[in-house]
């Protein structure tokens, strides 16, 4: 094809890539291009050097690039074969990654020169589809649609706990040697995970938008050759990325819409090879997203919202997750059962939801099709809201027709009956409601309709996690015995109990029975300093001894390592201590009064890291006095500060008391 071809494109990286593979095609690098802010003025001049000679056949532009008056110059002087839009979706408010600049590319066209132009998008609903082909003036165009159908792709959906970190280092450990993509709205979340699965054994790194390019790229080349298993990620990775062998994509966060779903899960199995897309879902965050939601245009707000519902629905939903899918992007799907989804190895039992059916459609033709779901379903079961009284519906005989069904129920029937095609939603007018033909037939002739009751995420209670002082053992029958143990080992040394391991250490190990020094190192406040060396054996024996005797089949799914909590202030008051700052001063620094770092050195020495502040200690206080505050401390059974102040607190400050306390448990119990 005679000239140069224009693809215009949203994201640097996406560019590199795709003329990096166009480059294996052909002998010369010059056959494609890229022209973006990444390039030097050398490079921009060879690259223009090689479009004039006519050696480049593809030109890769950013959006933002194209509108640059010196490169529209350029543009113009050359022969263009045809313009490509790529990632399309980017130019309508209803997708995923809705992009102002996309809106200004036919304008642009039409200034440059008017050629073929090809539109190319992998996820469009068919208002999205509408939306490209009118901004970019191709409403007559002809439409190229294959099927949004994976049939190798398995979808499932999983309740998020607090212990949703193990459930997916179990899942990966499971899957050893495949790689994935763990998906996370936030870069907190994403450096977090990556770091806890690093710990774990697993070959992991993190990628977001916040770290620096050739860090990102670093990272993402070390997955595509396979150096690492697993990339943790923001929705930032991924666009361009023809990895063929990506065998599992985990949602940590539901996504905020399901165009963003099907595009990411869409990057497991691109060799039609196994592909497993597990979503962790709660309530929680649905209500996290809305609130990110807040302060931007209420236009944008509203579209917002309608995809998070439609998102929550595809979540709850008990129907096919593969139907579901396929309709909302405007494509029927005629099988009962797919064979390859959590839905549908896992059916619920159908139950018959004719006369709610009937219902909705009725109150959906009684409110003239001018309203939304939640508000049908208000009218239906009787609720006397201040819009309700306003438009007088509690006047209709629909009014309170469903009193007795609750709202899971009827937003189910209103979801199922959307899919079986009585019902439409309006995505133009924001979600509102009609009756399709289907629908008005069925009201004339109503026959059985079996529905899945949704599941319901909002009443699952958070899974107990292991928390140091937080938690009840399991097993008071070992806790029991390992605080008699305790208490002849201190005795033994002339040591209070607390000093050896503190309540919520015994508790720990009574839930998790670890039985040798590196599980017992994974327990809140023994950490991998002395105290395991020093006092685990005898514990350890107990706890196995125990296990044996009762056969105790051990929570081996709880033997997950966690990241020490050393936030940077923490590691930077360990850094300063080290290097002997005196406290006073470390305080001033970080911008905190001195029993502010009393306390975040005494959580520090309660996690397990041990801690010398004699150099300081020694400049303010006596060794006498230090001896005397220690020998008090020795005939208390508790660490509790309260019993000390009230013996001492006339001779010495809280402070000095405090300063002394974590001499002695860094010293004795570690």
């Amino acid at each position: 094809m005679e000239g140069t071809a224009i693809v215009i494109s949203p994201l640097i990286a996406l560019m590199k890539n795709q003329v990096d593979a166009m480059r294996h095609f052909s002998e010369k690098d010059g056959i494609a291009h890229f022209l973006n802010s990444s390039l030097n003025k050398q490079a921009i001049d060879q690259v223009k050097e090689d479009v004039v000679s006519g050696i480049t056949k593809l030109l890769y532009v950013a959006p933002e690039s194209l509108t640059k008056e010196d490169n529209i110059d350029f543009l113009r002087t050359i022969k263009i074969s045809f313009y490509a839009v790529d990632e399309a979706h980017c130019i309508s408010e209803w997708g995923h990654d809705f992009r102002p600049e996309y809106r200004k590319i036919r304008p642009i066209i039409n200034e440059i020169g008017s050629r073929p132009v090809i539109a190319l998008t992998a996820t469009a609903t068919p208002k999205v589809q509408h939306d490209i082909q009118k901004n970019l003036g191709m409403v007559d165009a002809q439409v190229f649609k294959s099927s949004f159908n994976r049939p190798n792709l398995y979808y499932e959906v999983r309740t998020k706990t607090s212990n949703v970190d193990i459930d997916i280092i179990k899942y990966i450990k499971s899957q050893e040697g495949k790689s994935g993509i763990i998906y996370c709205l936030s870069r907190k979340t994403v450096e977090e995970l990556a770091e806890k699965l690093v710990v774990n054994n697993i070959k992991a790194l993190p990628y977001h938008a916040g770290m620096d390019g050739a860090k990102r790229t670093e990272n993402q080349d070390a997955f595509l050759h396979e150096e690492v298993d697993v990339i943790v990620a923001t929705i930032a990775f991924g666009m361009g990325i023809d990895k063929p062998d990506v065998r599992f994509v985990i949602h940590y966060d539901i996504p905020k819409s399901l165009e963003g779903y099907y595009q990411e899960t869409g990057r497991a199995g691109r060799d039609g090879g196994e592909g497993q897309c597990i979503t962790f879902y709660t309530n929680k965050d649905l209500q996290k997203l809305e609130k990110f939601m807040q302060g931007k245009p209420l236009a944008e707000q509203e579209i917002g919202k309608q995809l998070l519902i439609e998102t929550a629905a595809y979540a709850e939903s008990s129907v096919c997750r593969r139907k579901t899918l396929l309709y909302y992007f405007g494509e029927p799907y005629d099988g009962e059962n797919c064979g390859n989804c959590d839905n549908c190895l896992n059916p619920k039992k159908l139950i018959e939801a004719k006369d709610e059916l009937c219902a909705a459609l009725e109150t959906i033709l009684a409110l003239k099709e001018k309203f939304r779901v939640g508000y049908i379903i208000d009218v239906m079961r009787g609720k006397s809201t201040n819009d309700i009284k306003l438009y007088k519906h509690n006047e209709l005989d629909v009014y309170g027709c469903k009193d007795d069904v609750d709202e899971k129920m009827l937003n189910a029937v209103i979801r199922q009956g959307i899919i079986g095609g009585y019902i439409a939603r309006d995505v133009e007018n924001f979600g509102l409601l009609r009756v399709t033909d289907k629908g008005k037939e069925y009201l004339k002739e109503p026959l059985s309709f079996k529905i899945a009751e949704d599941k319901d995420y909002s009443e699952i209670d958070n899974e107990i996690q292991i928390k140091g002082g937080t938690t009840c053992a399991v097993d008071p029958v070992l806790f029991s015995m390992l605080k008699d143990l305790r208490k002849t080992i201190a005795k033994k040394l002339d040591l209070p109990p607390y000093v050896i391991f503190q309540d919520p250490s015994l508790e720990a190990m009574a839930t998790t029975y670890p039985i040798s020094l590196e599980e017992l190192q994974k327990i809140p406040g023994v950490g991998a300093g002395g105290k395991a060396k020093r006092y685990g054996e005898e514990f350890i024996e107990l706890i196995k001894r125990h296990v044996e005797e009762n056969e105790i089949e051990r929570p081996d799914d709880l033997w997950v390592r966690t990241v020490p909590n050393k936030s940077k202030p923490r590691l930077e008051i360990i850094q300063g201590i080290d290097r002997k700052i005196p406290l006073n001063e470390l305080a001033r620094s970080k911008c905190i009064d001195f029993n502010e770092i009393l306390d975040e050195i005494e959580s520090i020495v309660s996690s397990g890291t041990k801690i010398n502040i004699d150099y300081y200690l020694n400049e303010v206080m006596d060794e006498e006095d230090q001896e005397e505050i220690i020998e008090c401390f020795k005939d208390f059974d508790s660490d509790d500060l309260e019993p000390v102040i009230k013996e001492l607190g006339s001779v010495y400050s809280e402070e000095e008391i405090r300063m002394v306390r974590i001499k002695f448990l860094s010293e004795m119990g570690i």
